[in-house]
C-alpha cells in the first residue's frame, strides 16, 4: 500500500502501468518493524516494550508502524507531542500511549479526554490538574526526573516537592501517578561511566517516591542502546525508538550484528543520462569536474526530499554498482558519475533504472549509516528527515506470526 506524499500525487495518466510513487519512494518493510520489536522485546524481557513513534515514526509513518509494533508485542507507544498522540487515537489505536514534551500551549484537556498519559516535569502539573477538573476525569501522569541529561525533567533537588504535590492531587482523585521515568545521555557509548551515575540517581529518586507512597505501574529509563547493553536499566519498561527501525545505536556495530533489520529503503529512478567530456563541471560551484570522458546520471532527489545538502559522496546504487554523489546536492536533484564504461552506449544504458540511496544493506548495498557518514551526522537524522514529498510505500502489511523471538 502507498501513502501519497502530503503535497499530493496526481493519479497516473491513462494507460500508465506504474504508480506515481515509482518515481521516488521510501519503502517501509513492516515485517522488519515486527522483527525488530520482537528482537528488542527478547532483550528486554521481562520488562515490556514502549515503541517510540514520535516524528512520524522517525519518518517511517506513525500509524502503520504503531500497528505493526503492537502486533509484534509492544505494550506501549511513546511520542513527543500530545498532537502526535491524538493522531494515533484518531486512527483507532487504543494502546497505552505516553506524550512527554509540552509547551504552555499544549492541549492537556484533549490528552486527558483521549486517555493519553502525560509526562510531567513539574511546571505542567497545575495545567494537567486543571484539565482533569475540566474533563471530570483523572489524568494519568508519568513524573520525569532529570538524572543528568540536562533537558526536561525535574531536578533531583525539586523531586521531593513534585512528588508531594502529585500525591496530594492523587489523593483528591484528580490524577494517577502511572509512571516515573528519566532519559539516558550516553548509553550509546557503553564504556562511559555517566550511565552508572544516572542509574544510581534514578534509583535514589525511585526510593524517595516509594517513601512518599507512589506505587507506579511502570518505571522506565532504558532507550535502545541501554536495552541492548544494560539490562540493569530495564526496570518495568524500555523505550525503544531507533532500534525498532532496524538501525544500530552503536558506533562500530552494524544492525545485522545486533539482529536488527533496517526497515526503510529510499529509492528513485535515474532521470537523465548524458555523455560529457573530460573537465565537465558538475552542479553549483563546480566543486567537481570529470576526470575523463564520462556519463553523468541525474538522480531526482535532493534536500527538499530530505537528502542532506552536505552529503556529497553519499552512495547511490544503480544496477548493482554503487556510485558516489558528485558535486553539490541541490534542492531536487543530484548527480552521479557513471564513468567511461557507459559512454559507448550513448549515455542511455541506465536511463530509468532504479537508483537506491539506502536500504537494509543485506546484499552489500548502501545504508543510512553510509549517508550519515557522508553528511557528518547520525542515522537517526537520515531517516527522520525524509520529507513528506517522498511517498511512503508499505510492504508486508499482513502479520507474520511464525518467527520466534531471538535469545
Amino acid at each position: 500500500m502507498t501513502y501519497p506524499a502530503a503535497t499530493g500525487d496526481l493519479p497516473p495518466v491513462s494507460g500508465a502501468v506504474r504508480p506515481p510513487s515509482y518515481e521516488r519512494s521510501a519503502v517501509i518493510d513492516l515485517e522488519a518493524i515486527r522483527h525488530n520489536v520482537r528482537r528488542l522485546a527478547a532483550a528486554a524481557s521481562p520488562a515490556r516494550v514502549m515503541a517510540v513513534v514520535k516524528a512520524d515514526a522517525y519518518g517511517h509513518g506513525a500509524v502503520p508502524v504503531a500497528r505493526a509494533a503492537l502486533e509484534a508485542g509492544a505494550g506501549w507507544l511513546g511520542v513527543a507531542h500530545i498532537s502526535e498522540a491524538l493522531a494515533l487515537r484518531a486512527a483507532g489505536i487504543e494502546a497505552p500511549l505516553l506524550a512527554w514534551l509540552h509547551t504552555a500551549e499544549s492541549n492537556f484537556g484533549a490528552a486527558v479526554a483521549a486517555g493519553v498519559d502525560i509526562g510531567c516535569s513539574g511546571w505542567e502539573l497545575e495545567r494537567i490538574v486543571a484539565a482533569a477538573r475540566e474533563q471530570e476525569r483523572p489524568a494519568r501522569i508519568h513524573l520525569k526526573v532529570d538524572t543528568g541529561l540536562g533537558r526536561n525533567g525535574a531536578t533531583v533537588e525539586q523531586w521531593d516537592r513534585l512528588v508531594g504535590e502529585a500525591m496530594e492531587y492523587q489523593d483528591e482523585g484528580l490524577l494517577r501517578v502511572v509512571g516515573i521515568f528519566s532519559h539516558l545521555a550516553v548509553a550509546d557509548e557503553p564504556e562511559r561511566p555517566e550511565t552508572d551515575e544516572q542509574l544510581a540517581a534514578f534509583r535514589e529518586v525511585l526510593a524517595i517516591a516509594e517513601d512518599a507512597g507512589v506505587d507506579p505501574e511502570v518505571r522506565h529509563l532504558a532507550n535502545t542502546p541501554a536495552t541492548l547493553s544494560r539490562p540493569d536499566t530495564h526496570f518495568d519498561l524500555v523505550r525503544v525508538g531507533l532500534g525498532i527501525y532496524g538501525l544500530s545505536p552503536f558506533e562500530g556495530q552494524t544492525s545485522a550484528e545486533l539482529g536488527l533489520r533496517p526497515a526503510m529503503t529510499l529509492r528513485t529512478v535515474v532521470a537523465h543520462c548524458k555523455d560529457v567530456p573530460a573537465g565537465q563541471g558538475v552542479s553549483y560551484g563546480y566543486n567537481y569536474r570529470t576526470a575523463g570522458a564520462s556519463t553523468l546520471g541525474l538522480i531526482p532527489m535532493g534536500y527538499a526530499d530530505g537528502v542532506p545538502r552536505v552529503a556529497t559522496g553519499g552512495p547511490v546504487r544503480v544496477e548493482g554498482v554503487t556510485y558516489p554523489v558528485v558535486g553539490r546536492i541541490a534542492m531536487d536533484q543530484m548527480v552521479i558519475d557513471l564513468g567511461p564504461r557507459h559512454v559507448s552506449a550513448g549515455g542511455h544504458s541506465v536511463l530509468g533504472a532504479e537508483a537506491e540511496l539506502f536500504g537494509d544493506g543485506a546484499d552489500g548495498g548502501p545504508t543510512a549509516d553510509d549517508w550519515a557518514r557522508a553528511a557528518g551526522t547520525n542515522n537517526y537524522e537520515i531517516v527522520t528527515r525524509i520529507s513528506p514529498r517522498v511517498p511512503r510505500t508499505y510492504i508486508n502489511e499482513s502479520l507474520v506470526v511464525n518467527e520466534k523471538p531471538e535469545p
